[in-house]
């Protein structure tokens, strides 16, 4: 049998893929963050599936469950907020099920960042402002971040950021991106992306942070600092160009 990862998307429910409704509606067993993961998710699950809501097990009861599961001959829909491929510690669990010789694979998901976006009607990757979109989050209470991912790098590189894990420290965080993008630099938050309670927050880096500690984010946020949300003069795209060989 096999464990099946699914990227449950960023809330919405029918922002879900075929692929993944299908697996849940299939499986016997699905595995989910409650936390994170909404319940109208799993309205499509048979009646008879164990529904186990991981948000209070450790990584240990988790594997417990996977390959329980496997060894009884049952297929597992394991829920991911967002795309797994992305801050879903997706990979300890893979780590587990080789060990065990436990098959899965992998559905992605629709990620955070693209739901924010969507919603702030923006395309990342602007002609002549912004082509390179850096997706990273900063180190309080989670695990430390490697040697040479500092924050500050990847800010001085003018680059599109989207910061995931940073809302609680927006108020330390701005003023270090004030630096590179100007205290007059363009940021969004997004708490919640594509769910019926979501909030968007714009504004710069000199008063995001007042407009987020008002508004009371303090998780399932991301931000995204850069010119690219402003952005209003600029060059078409070389794809549609009348003159470029075709």
């Amino acid at each position: 049998m096999t464990v099946h990862f699914i990227g449950a998307g960023p809330g919405a429910a029918d922002l879900m893929t075929l692929r993944g409704a299908r697996l849940i509606a299939a499986c016997p067993v699905v595995l989910y963050a409650g936390a994170l993961v909404p319940r109208e998710l799993l309205d499509t699950a048979r009646p008879d599936a164990r529904l186990v809501d991981t948000a209070d097990l450790d990584l240990d009861a988790i594997t417990a469950e996977l390959v329980g599961a496997h060894e009884a001959g049952l297929d597992v829909a394991r829920l991911h907020s967002g795309d797994p491929s992305v801050y879903s510690a997706m990979a300890e669990q893979m780590r587990r099920l080789d060990a065990a010789e436990v098959p899965y694979d992998v559905v992605p998901g629709v990620p955070a960042f693209a739901a924010a976006a969507a919603t702030l009607k923006r395309e990342l990757t602007v002609p002549g402002v912004g082509q390179t979109v850096v997706l990273t989050r900063t180190s309080a209470r989670s695990t430390a971040m490697p040697p040479g991912e500092e924050l500050a790098a990847y800010a001085a590189t003018g680059a599109t950021l989207v910061l995931h894990l940073a809302v609680q420290r927006i108020a330390e965080l701005a003023p270090q991106l004030a630096e590179h993008y100007g205290p007059d630099g363009a940021v969004a938050v997004v708490a919640r992306a594509s769910r019926d309670d979501e909030l968007v927050l714009r504004g710069t880096l000199a008063d995001i942070a007042e407009q987020v500690a008002a508004a009371g984010v303090v998780r399932t946020a991301v931000v995204v600092v850069g010119p690219v949300l402003t952005a209003a003069a600029f060059p078409d795209s070389h794809l549609y160009s009348t003159t470029r060989p075709r």
